[in-house]
């Protein structure tokens, strides 16, 4: 029984797990005094006959700071599987009533949670997936990419905005507001300013914003070149009919001439020297 559960939680146990397993406190202090295991908070153990993981790190940050506690931020992301390397700083949230000390690699938010914004992954009490996904993405080290890869991977868009509204006034809040304006409608709108603004900047001209070309219109055009560029919000992802309507003018524009760059609202905010790079490559071969 000890074996399964120390596997189940990478080797990570806490005081009142060893007694359930049938270990006295008497013996949980041999076993640290041998060392064997390893104290990484008050009632909290490793068992130190194997490596100590991210996974190992992150749980035992969490359950260092009691039952109550949770992974939230880029640790709760990691921890499901929303980014690909765990965070160095394990962000965890406590309740507004509760007492601990800061500890070395975390970073303790203080607030109480409603139930539905929290949840059990492999035994670890985490936030749940919208909130996590609102909230990473507004971390340094998170970024757009982590609500545009949770749109695309089929969370819905509403239940991320009711996960905002109901921890309104949290760290990085005002931010994942206008996260989540972009992915609902304005997207586009904001994408093509920024876009806008990148070209000016970078001293390119020859292009007119929103030019009509037959039954539609171009959001950046260059058409003394025929280079078209069409951008992409995030509700597109999860819109059958707009996927459609863009690629039914895409092909218009390329079967009357157009070279055709599409970029998404990630592309924009995220990598804008790669979009004007690719934008120079492309007018410089027409």
């Amino acid at each position: 029984m000890l074996d399964d559960l120390l596997r189940r939680h990478d080797g990570v146990i806490t005081l009142d797990q060893a007694k359930a397993s049938g270990l006295s406190a008497d013996s949980v202090q041999r076993l640290v005094a041998s060392g064997h295991w390893r104290r990484c908070a008050r009632g909290v153990y490793f068992v130190d006959d194997r490596p100590f993981t991210d996974a190992a790190r992150i749980r035992s940050a969490v359950w260092g700071y009691g039952k109550q506690a949770a992974a939230s931020g880029l640790a709760a992301a990691w921890w499901q599987g929303l980014t690909r390397f765990a965070p160095e700083v394990t962000e965890i949230t406590v309740p507004r009533n509760s007492h601990g000390r800061r500890r070395a690699g975390c970073r303790v938010r203080r607030r109480d949670l409603a139930p539905t914004d929290l949840t059990s992954c492999r035994g670890l009490c985490v936030t749940a997936r919208p909130l996590t996904v609102v909230e990473a993405a507004t971390r340094p080290g998170g970024g757009a990419a982590i609500m545009d890869a949770a749109l695309q991977g089929g969370s819905p868009l509403r239940e991320l905005w009711q996960a905002h509204l109901r921890n309104k006034g949290r760290y990085g809040s005002p931010s994942a507001r206008r996260l989540l304006f972009a992915a609902q409608d304005g997207a586009r709108s904001e994408a093509e300013r920024l876009l806008v603004k990148a070209l000016r900047v970078a001293g390119i001209t020859g292009w007119l914003a929103n030019h009509p070309a037959g039954p539609y219109v171009i959001d950046v055009a260059f058409p003394d070149l025929g280079v078209a560029i069409e951008i992409d919000g995030w509700a597109f992802h999860s819109d059958p009919e707009k996927f459609r309507s863009d690629r039914r003018r895409q092909n218009y524009l390329i079967v009357n001439g157009w070279q055709v760059l599409r970029f998404t609202w990630l592309d924009i905010t995220a990598y804008p020297e790669r979009v004007i790079g690719t934008i120079r490559s492309a007018i410089s071969a027409r």
